[in-house]
């Protein structure tokens, strides 16, 4: 089965940006559609030698994601972020995604009418 990944597009230089259209534009598709969440925050070489991120922001554009009907969510959690050897600028907390589950599961339940 194919299954189309919304990861962010590049927006000038060390920057990526989710426009949630496009979440709506692949689904017309027929395939289901997978939201990254963490790497749409990344910030490709954003602090010099590695990538940057801004993980604040993974909450509210996951909410919006299943807001439009996504099949799935990607999500890169770390217990320690900011220890994480790779992507910890732009990965959640661990302690955040039990409460962030359980608010997009609420989402995803009204916009597919469970």
């Amino acid at each position: 089965q194919i299954m189309l990944c919304e990861r962010g597009t590049s927006f000038g230089y060390n920057n990526l940006v989710s426009d949630m259209r496009s979440l709506m534009v692949m689904r017309a598709f027929g395939a289901p559609v997978v939201y990254d969440a963490t790497h749409s925050v990344q910030q490709p070489g954003g602090l010099g030698g590695a990538t940057g991120g801004n993980r604040e922001f993974v909450p509210g554009l996951a909410r919006a994601a299943v807001a439009t009907g996504v099949a799935a969510l990607f999500m890169e959690v770390h217990p320690e972020p900011d220890r994480a050897l790779s992507d910890g600028p732009n990965s959640l907390a661990l302690a955040e995604l039990p409460g962030l589950l359980a608010t997009v599961k609420r989402i995803d339940q009204v916009v597919k009418g469970i």
